[in-house]
């Protein structure tokens, strides 16, 4: 086992729990950064202060937010760097992109107003390899392999998406489908699908509007009933162990969701194995 896969390999040989692992957050700033990034970039370390001061008041006033640094190797600057604002609510969704001259610009645009609404959907594969060396060996061969069947602009390398152990992580806005243990083989027919609005249940996360306890009961939700389309279930409510969806019929559906505490694995590379909490859900 390779010292540099080792979180990952050892998470899927353990049998860790793939689904309701993804990130949470429902608003994403997006922001190009070249170069090496430093290891924690969360609260906008690596940019300019005034801008890194203007990335903290959107962190702070928008709710369910986050914040991820993007880069593309071989990209041109002569046009300058770009940010996104992405709302990946569950029914609805946009993308708004800013061209800026350097990141430090960031500090006088309006990210609420002034970007440019695009129907382009963006792929995040995270290569943050300071962060963590699964991202790095898996992350940067699962992008390598999307190059060509992607369209230039909707793929990118992220910073850390969170969750190390799941290897290659893939997330797709702004539909907000969170995708792991994606191989470069397989990736593009997975991500193409993903694009369509259809999920590839095995390597489902989970959707980053929904918290950890909902994202289990709509993978079991999907997987009972056999719906792999973003748009076959919208949640009902999530009154405590008790989680609704409807489905495009009007169908209810209802999942009843318990913690789990999964197999002892690192949570990243270089750290102690420690049991990793989880949850489980069936169909009622």
């Amino acid at each position: 086992m390779s010292s540099s896969g080792r979180c990952a390999d050892l998470s899927e040989l353990l049998g860790e729990q793939l689904g309701a692992t993804a990130t949470t957050a429902e608003n994403w700033l997006l922001v190009e950064v070249p170069g090496t990034w430093q290891r924690d970039v969360a609260a906008g370390a690596g940019l300019p202060d005034p801008a890194r001061a203007a990335v903290l008041a959107w962190l702070e006033t928008t709710p369910s937010s986050r914040l991820l640094f993007l880069r593309r190797p071989g990209r041109t600057r002569g046009a300058g760097l770009l940010a996104f604002v992405v709302r990946a609510g569950e029914t609805h969704a946009s993308v708004q992109r800013f061209s800026l001259a350097s990141p430090g610009q960031l500090a006088d645009v309006d990210l609420e107003h002034d970007g440019e609404p695009i129907a382009t959907p963006l792929v995040l594969v995270c290569g943050h390899g300071v962060r963590d060396a699964c991202c790095a060996l898996r992350g940067a061969a699962v992008y390598a392999a999307l190059v060509g069947p992607l369209d230039e602009d909707q793929l990118w390398l992220s910073s850390h998406q969170g969750g190390h152990r799941f290897a290659a992580n893939v997330l797709v806005l702004p539909l907000g489908l969170h995708l792991g243990r994606i191989a470069p083989e397989g990736s593009a027919p997975i991500v193409a699908r993903a694009l369509a609005g259809r999920i590839d249940l095995s390597h489902y996360r989970g959707r980053s509007v929904y918290a950890a306890r909902v994202q289990a009961a709509e993978l079991a939700v999907r997987t009972a009933r056999g719906l792999d389309g973003v748009a076959d279930l919208e949640l009902v409510d999530a009154d405590g162990a008790i989680v609704r969806f409807r489905d495009a019929a009007g169908e209810e559906h209802v999942a009843v969701v318990e913690e789990s505490v999964g197999p002892t694995v690192p949570a990243s590379c270089g750290a102690d194995p420690e049991p990793q909490a989880g949850f489980v859900a069936r169909v009622v």
